[in-house]
Formats: C-alpha cells, sequence, structure tokens
C-alpha cells in the first residue's frame, strides 16, 4: 500500500502523487471502499484508483536507477514497427506502453523520432505517441532526479554527452 505523498507510476499515465486515501467524495459511493487519490506530475484532474485496484502501479524509479537509465540510453534500441497499417502499428506502441518500462519508453521515443525523421513528414499519431512517451519518461526522470521537468531532456543531453 502507498502512503500520502508517494510518486507512483499508475497504468499507464505516468507519474502521479497520492494526494489522499479516502472513500470516493461522491454521492452514493460506498464509504468503506478505500481509493487512492492521485494527480498526475503531467497535466491537470484526478485520478481515483481502488487500493485494491489490479492497474498497475509502481514506486518512481530512484535517483540511481534513473542515472543509470540515462548512460544506457544510447544502447537502447529504437523500437520500430515494419508494418504501415494503422492498427498494427497501434497495436505496438500499445504493447511497449503496457511494459511500464522507462526502456520501453526510450525504446518509443528513439524509434518515433527515426521513423518521422526517415520519412520526412509528420503524422499526428505518431507526434502525440512520441509526446505521451517522452511526457511519461520525462515525468519519471523529473522526479527521480529531483529536477524540473523542462530541464530533463538537456540532463539526459550532458550526461550521454549530446549535442
Amino acid at each position: 500500500m502507498y502512503s500520502i505523498g508517494d510518486k507512483i507510476i499508475y497504468g499507464e499515465n505516468g507519474v502521479c502523487t497520492v494526494d489522499r486515501i479516502a472513500a470516493l467524495p461522491m454521492a452514493g459511493s460506498p464509504r468503506d471502499k478505500m481509493y487512492y487519490h492521485l494527480s498526475p506530475f503531467v497535466g491537470t484532474g484526478v485520478y481515483f484508483a481502488p487500493v485494491d485496484s489490479n492497474v498497475f502501479m509502481r514506486p518512481v524509479i530512484s535517483r540511481e536507477e534513473a542515472e543509470a537509465l540515462i548512460d544506457a540510453m544510447p544502447g537502447i534500441e529504437p523500437a520500430v514497427c515494419n508494418d504501415n497499417r494503422f492498427n498494427h502499428v497501434d497495436a505496438f506502441y500499445k504493447e511497449l506502453f503496457r511494459r511500464h518500462s522507462c526502456e520501453a519508453l526510450v525504446a518509443i521515443v528513439k524509434g518515433l523520432r527515426q521513423r518521422m525523421a526517415e520519412r520526412k513528414t509528420k503524422s499526428s499519431r505518431a507526434e502525440a505517441t512520441l509526446k505521451r512517451a517522452k511526457d511519461m519518461l520525462h515525468g519519471e526522470l523529473a522526479v527521480a532526479l529531483e529536477i524540473d521537468l523542462k530541464d530533463v531532456e538537456e540532463y539526459i543531453r550532458s550526461r550521454i554527452g549530446e549535442k
């Protein structure tokens, strides 16, 4: 069980903070069922997740894990879907998001950047998937490294020596 103030990964929503653990604040909802009241690190709103939910939840990675991930980024292979059928491409990326791992997010980002560069065209679907993967990855790294979200990309570049 998580505690108030914990930063966790909640499903495919990225980093969230546990703000409360209480019943739902809605009329007619059972008072004996406890929910995490979660606020997303990137974006707005509140998620309500039953404490006994089967939805994927895990703690944010540690600073050491974040630094090791960044050091390993050059060696992480891009996730490339060689099938151009929309539903196959969509399923390919959905499966990677379901892994709930930073390595999978890095592979998505690298693969989509490569695909977009090769095609020299922009797809709104690819851009949205890229943004989602970057938001999730950078959100977790920002929390783990205790830096501002806007500074994550530069931190990565400086650590792995990219221009």
